[in-house]
């Protein structure tokens, strides 16, 4: 899909004024430029434009709220003092996975007074000697690159710690919802497990008690056949006495 018409999708209905992020991920454009942003985004606060196949930013728009920008994926090499002057409030630059190959690159972002977090991962120029501390020298205002700050401090995720805040807030409700819920079906269907639970337990000493009745009988005819066989013996005995005479 067309930069401009993702573009146009994702207004739903908004002005362009009226909108303060926008992801255009895995669009395409004609020429390597940015298509269908204007300077009436003028609130927009964070970017996505990952994987578009952009090879410059000449053509972005002024956006004087931007505050986050991602560009991972694409072919950018250079140029980059136009975000400095269309975008001079970014704090969050992710420019992984493009062609960016030396310090030169990337020097016109001094110019970015406001940059705290800058991602390079994947790029070429991460494999120059000393790149961190070179990156750290070149750009002061830079506290993260690639993730970690020059004691190899992990950032803080801000945006995963207010998600969770969310969902504990939303979930309490409807959790506890469902837990009443529940409570409900037990207690409506309780009278009724426990008739089934009476019923089925007196049928289950009436067959208990069958099973004894049996069992007495079968004793009993076992004892008659026991004194039978008793008497027999003594029989056979005595006739074996009556023989012996």
């Amino acid at each position: 899909m067309e930069m401009k018409k993702r573009i146009s999708l994702e207004l739903r209905n908004r002005t362009p004024a009226e909108v303060e992020e926008l992801v255009v991920d895995n669009c395409r454009t004609s020429d390597g430029e940015v298509e269908g942003l204007t300077d009436d985004f003028k609130e927009l606060e964070f970017l996505s434009m990952v994987n578009v196949g952009l090879t410059s930013l000449a053509k972005i728009p002024s956006l004087p709220k931007l505050r986050k920008l991602e560009l991972s994926d694409n072919n950018i090499s250079g140029h980059l003092e136009t975000l400095s002057e269309k975008c001079p409030n970014l704090t969050y630059l992710n420019l992984s996975g493009n062609k960016i190959k030396g310090l030169n690159n990337v020097e016109a972002l001094q110019n970015l007074k406001n940059l705290k977090s800058l991602d390079l991962f994947n790029c070429e120029i991460t494999t120059l000697e000393e790149y961190r501390e070179s990156i750290f020298e070149l750009l002061p205002q830079v506290t993260y690159l690639d993730g970690f700050d020059q004691e190899d401090n992990e950032a803080p995720d801000s945006e995963a710690d207010d998600d969770d805040d969310d969902e504990g807030e939303d979930g309490a409700g409807p959790t506890g919802d469902y837990d009443d819920e529940d409570e409900d079906e037990e207690g409506s269907e309780g009278g009724e497990v426990g008739l089934s639970y009476l019923m089925k337990e007196k049928i289950q000493d009436e067959e208990d008690d069958d099973d004894y009745a049996e069992e007495e009988e079968e004793e009993e005819k076992a004892g008659v056949k026991g004194e039978k066989r008793k008497r027999d013996a003594e029989d056979e005995g005595e006739e074996d006495d009556d023989d012996d005479d």
